[in-house]
């Protein structure tokens, strides 16, 4: 096999994982249009709800369902998942998009950190920090962030770190159903508390498409996406590569729900990208690729 041909996994799993990044943030700005109409908890609702049914009703992977399954490690995956997305989006209702997610980004940075051995790995995490460092409101604005918010930022990241580590040991026993059976056990958590705070609004005609738009964009493309990069990527190294999330949620916050950013958080962004391409060129072994089903 050519150099190049041995490249060919990690290449596409760097860009199954830009492209889900930009799906994410995308989906979290519609999510968040509607958070008048049923809460946070009904976005929620909405984005692992209808994703675990479209899922579901297209891969239909109890055909392939292993009675000697790793079902540990897919609850994990699963429940983390449920979780880190309804305290984000709990999050979202007082702080900016792009400042939750630098702040949920203290999950994969801590995985990141923790399996770092050389020195160029630390430089890089280094930048990655500075640059979410510059991008929250540290210099006089901190006052202005709603503590609660804060609080549920960080809980997401937490659940983050919990979903990039259970995710990796899920794909490899489960392939490409562990992301439908992921979210069908996602919506067990979020579904009753959506439902238990918005009720029928969930059924409105007027909501349906964005919650679907929501589930698409949010729930069914991006997670898909990352169990592609999840199981072809050392967790050090996706960890690292996802500091791009926060400059993406930045963009997509002034682009879609009109937030401005100050220089210093323009110059955040810049470091943080920095910071991904240079942990993507240090993915210097390539991962064997495992089936998918």
């Amino acid at each position: 096999m050519s150099k190049s041909g041995s490249y060919a996994p990690t290449l596409v799993a760097i860009g199954a994982l830009l492209i889900s990044m930009a799906s994410y943030q995308c989906g979290a700005a519609v999510a968040k249009q509607l958070f008048a109409h049923v809460g946070a908890q009904g976005a929620t609702a909405f984005r692992l709800g209808l994703g675990a049914l479209m899922l579901l009703v297209v891969r239909r992977p109890w055909r392939s369902l292993r009675r000697k399954a790793h079902w540990g490690a897919l609850w994990g995956y699963g429940l983390s998942m449920g979780v880190m997305n309804l305290v984000f989006y709990m999050a979202l209702r007082t702080i900016p998009l792009g400042i939750a997610v630098a702040l949920e980004f203290t999950g994969p940075l801590a995985i990141a950190l923790f399996g770092s051995r050389r020195a160029l790995d630390f430089a890089w995490i280094a930048l990655a920090v500075m640059g979410l460092l510059l991008l929250l409101p540290l210099h006089g604005q901190a006052h202005a962030l709603d503590p609660v918010g804060v609080l549920y930022a960080l809980a997401a990241g937490v659940g983050w770190a919990l979903y990039i580590l259970f995710g990796q040991k899920a794909g490899a026993t489960h392939g490409g159903d562990a992301v439908t059976w992921g979210i069908a056990i996602g919506a067990l958590v979020a579904v009753p508390v959506g439902v238990a705070h918005a009720g029928s609004a969930l059924l409105s005609a007027a909501w349906l498409p964005l919650g679907l738009g929501v589930a698409v964009l949010s729930s069914v493309l991006p997670y898909s996406l990352e169990m592609i990069a999840l199981t072809r990527l050392p967790a050090r190294n996706f960890s690292v590569l996802l500091s791009l999330e926060p400059a993406i949620a930045a963009l997509a916050g002034v682009v879609f729900l009109g937030e401005r950013l100050q220089a210093l958080q323009w110059l955040a962004i810049a470091a943080i990208i920095a910071a991904s391409a240079g942990a993507a060129l240090g993915v210097s072994r390539p991962v064997v690729e495992p089936s998918i089903n």
